[in-house]
């Protein structure tokens, strides 16, 4: 009988045991899609009027194109996550979940305005450049993370309330492509830990002589908490703020 896995045997602090629906919850990797849903909410926050509808459409196209569909294609190449679903299901996932974010996009450029047309075609590309690696992965950088991931939501956020330019929705977005290079500073050594670490030796010996063995464990844990407080902090942060401004 095997023993039961250790805590960092998982992929990711909030990868749940392979197989099944568990698969579909792991794939969305749910406090980041929480983390970055955040920024369309912070963006439409700094919006001089804030459209309820708007701001729906906007984080199911997000939800779409980023919680389902990047992420699906993310598993495709390498099978980070470690999930037991099909090629063709994780194809059909990226496929509909692109799909349904730019229908949303599209419809939104008829019902509100042609303007957001441009947001619609850079998100449909930043997507597969991003995640499939395209052009040789030029796209796939820290840099393109905190534009792509960081920036973009939140200034799409902005812009689809306000359809026009201002200092405030720049800074919102400027502010969350940071928090995207902070994420992405604590994520990346975390993932290398959990997926590509078979072992950590040595010890720290602290001026009063006390001696702490190092581990994975111990190394990836002050770096987890981090994101976990990042991810429920910006939620709750951009959830009320958004209920100020609705019944403001």
């Amino acid at each position: 009988m095997t023993s039961a896995p250790r805590e960092l045997d998982r992929p990711a602090f909030y990868a749940l045991r392979a197989g099944g629906w568990r698969d579909l919850v792991t794939l969305l990797h749910p406090p980041y899609t929480a983390w970055h849903l955040s920024y369309v909410a912070l963006g439409a926050a700094a919006a001089p009027t804030v459209h309820a509808g708007r701001l729906v459409a906007a984080l199911g196209a997000f939800f779409l194109g980023v919680g389902v569909s990047a992420h699906a294609l993310d598993e495709l190449a390498g099978r980070p996550l470690q999930t037991t679903l099909r090629r063709g299901s994780l194809i059909a996932l990226a496929v509909v979940g692109l799909g349904g974010a730019v229908a949303i996009g599209v419809a939104g450029c008829f019902a509100i305005s042609p303007l957001l047309a441009p947001l619609v075609v850079l998100g449909a590309l930043l997507v597969p450049a991003y995640n499939l690696e395209l052009a040789g992965g030029r796209f796939h950088t820290d840099t393109w993370f905190a534009l792509g991931w960081g920036a973009f939501p939140a200034f799409t956020g902005y812009f689809v309330n306000a359809l026009s330019i201002r200092p405030a929705g720049l800074l919102v977005a400027a502010g969350c492509a940071l928090l995207s290079v902070a994420q992405r500073r604590l994520s990346a050594p975390v993932r290398e830990l959990r997926r590509r670490t078979a072992a950590v030796s040595g010890e720290q010996v602290l001026t009063d002589g006390t001696v702490v063995e190092l581990s994975r464990e111990r190394l990836a844990a002050p770096l987890e908490g981090a994101l976990s407080a990042l991810w429920l902090a910006l939620v709750l942060v951009a959830v009320g703020l958004i209920v100020v401004r609705l019944s403001g």
